[in-house]
């Protein structure tokens, strides 16, 4: 959880130090007030709120369901990714790699998350 936490908040960070290069990296042209703010909304926010969750789910390990939420969190990404697909084909360059670590990240979070009930609290 804390790599989780860690990579989430670097993610972060780099969205935050220069928004049009990351953007540009994932396909994105940032236009005008609105534009910037969506990047921010989803690039800064959605990680930074990932990388608290993944804190908190680090330090609350008697509560798998957090860990649950921080897999669901970075597997949406791909999920989504994959409903795009069908529409307009996979992502390609840096993003295909993101796709792959946003997967991998999320799947071992279930893979290792301690036995027991599915939901359990």
């Amino acid at each position: 959880m804390s790599l989780v936490a860690t990579v989430s908040s670097l993610a972060a960070l780099a969205a935050m130090l220069d928004p049009d290069r990351i953007a540009s990296a994932m396909g994105l042209f940032l236009v005008g007030v609105n534009g910037y703010s969506q990047f921010y909304a989803i690039y800064v926010g959605i990680r930074l709120a990932t990388a608290g969750l993944a804190l908190l789910a680090a330090r609350r390990g008697d509560q798998p369901i957090l860990g649950d939420l921080v897999a669901l969190f970075l597997l949406a990404q791909p999920a989504g990714r994959l409903i795009a697909a069908f529409a307009i084909g996979l992502p390609t360059g840096v993003l295909l790699v993101v796709c792959a670590v946003e997967l991998l990240a999320g799947l071992s979070l279930l893979a290792l998350r301690p036995r027991g009930k599915i939901l359990s609290p």
